[in-house]
């Protein structure tokens, strides 16, 4: 989820330049904004269902889910948890 989520993240960000760059053109943003907010949702389901499941702490939860908001950072919080993962106990 959390590379699905960064991808469509990357591509609103793309979707704003186009927007209210010099094209003015809201189409592109209007499609992928709800796109990218439905993923986050499940992204955050996702998140608290693995720091649930993995007795993770509390602000591991918060900042992995602040990841989602911020370009880039959900891929190293993708990279950060199967690391954190593996270290704990094996992935299923």
């Amino acid at each position: 989820m959390a590379y699905i989520t960064g991808v469509f993240l990357l591509v609103l960000c793309v979707a704003m330049v186009v927007r209210y760059g010099p094209a003015g053109d809201p189409t592109m943003s209007h499609i992928v904004s709800p796109i990218h907010g439905w993923f986050y949702v499940i992204y955050l389901v996702a998140t608290g269902m693995l720091v649930y499941q993995r007795n993770w702490k509390p602000s591991w939860a918060v900042l992995i889910a602040l990841a989602g908001t911020i370009p880039f950072a959900s891929f190293v919080a993708e990279r950060f948890v199967v690391t954190k993962a593996r270290e704990t106990q094996r992935v299923r």
